[in-house]
Order: C-alpha cells, then sequence, then structure tokens
C-alpha cells in the first residue's frame, strides 16, 4: 500500500490564551496614579517583521525607588497600600503596554536601577528577558550594561517622554530583526 505525500507545512503554535486567567485586577498597577512618586513605565511590543504583537505578556520585577527588593506575599491579592515589585501587562491591538509604577532604586551603590522585564509572546517557549535601565544610566558602574556591546546597549535604556504631570519612561522591546532587543539568560534556574 502506497501512503500520499503530503506537503510540509509550518509549525504551529498554540495561543496564546493569556486573557484567560492571567489578568486581574490591578495588574498592571504596581502604585495607584494618584500616588506622588507614581511613574509611567510604557512601550510597545514588536516582532522581527516590525510589526507590532498584540497578543504578549509583559511582566517587571523591581525595587523600590530605595532600592530595596519587596519581600511581601501576596503580589496577585492588590490590596493597594503595599508595593510588591511585581506587575503584569497584556498589550493592547497595537502592541502597546503600560505600568503605573514607581522609578526603581539602584539594588547596590553604584550601579544603575533598572526594571526587570519579561516578554511572553506566541511562538516562544519561554519567556524572554531583558533589562530596561532608566534614562542617563551609568554604563561604568553597570557590570551588565558595560559588558554589552555599544551599538546594542540602546536597547536597553528607557527614553523619557515629557509633556505629562509625571515621569514617563518608555521602553520598546524587539523581539528579533535588526533592532532586537539585547535579552538575558539565566543558568541554573537563578534570577
Amino acid at each position: 500500500m502506497r501512503h500520499p505525500e503530503f506537503a510540509c507545512t509550518p509549525a504551529q503554535t498554540v495561543g496564546p490564551f493569556f486573557s484567560l486567567g492571567l489578568q486581574f485586577t490591578g495588574d498592571s498597577e504596581l502604585v495607584r496614579a494618584d500616588v506622588p512618586c507614581a511613574v509611567e513605565l510604557h512601550g510597545t511590543i514588536y516582532d522581527g517583521a516590525g510589526a507590532v504583537v498584540p497578543d504578549a505578556l509583559v511582566e517587571i520585577w523591581q525595587p523600590d525607588s530605595e532600592g530595596r527588593v519587596p519581600r511581601t506575599v501576596g503580589s496577585l491579592r492588590r490590596e493597594r497600600s503595599t508595593f510588591t515589585g511585581w506587575g503584569r501587562a497584556a498589550t493592547d491591538a497595537d502592541g502597546r503596554y503600560r505600568f503605573t509604577t514607581m522609578a526603581p532604586g539602584p539594588v547596590c551603590p553604584g550601579r544603575a536601577p533598572y526594571f526587570a522585564v519579561t516578554v511572553f509572546a506566541r511562538g516562544l517557549l519561554r519567556g524572554l528577558f531583558t533589562r530596561a535601565y532608566l534614562p542617563g544610566a551609568d554604563v561604568g558602574g553597570d557590570p551588565l550594561l558595560s559588558a554589552v556591546d555599544p551599538g546594542r546597549r540602546g536597547t536597553l535604556l528607557c527614553s523619557a517622554d515629557h509633556g505629562s504631570d509625571r515621569a514617563r519612561y518608555r521602553f520598546d522591546v524587539h523581539l528579533q530583526g535588526p533592532n532586537e532587543s539585547v535579552f538575558l539568560t539565566y543558568e541554573d534556574h537563578r534570577r
């Protein structure tokens, strides 16, 4: 018996289904917008062809403005008064995400403050890790920034948006292509 030949098809991924169970009230609001120290971190996620990714999920982890890493439990149960240092935002139809948070402080003296960022999207088996350093980061004082090729270092730096009553930082992520963001690899499951 002879079997018919089938044409090869591209690999398919299922999902993402981030809207089912991963979003929760206050997920992107690490601090209330009316808190005096509130800042906005926002940006757009792009694929390798430069098209926006409307179905990605972005998570951030960060210290508070003094550089202290929160040790509070209950990140998913925002009671609106405790800063937990963690948040999650889905991208909209235009690939945009937004967080209301506070500017992170340096966790070690002389190090540049940053947001730790993870991006989940269709076709990714694991999240992609990167950092969003505040504008004006001291490149020489930070071991990671100083180790990155100067031509690619800009993909780790936020830009300041002006014209608002509070500080706004823009951080775009390019998953592939000529403007690909610098992504980090963690070994031994240490983050």
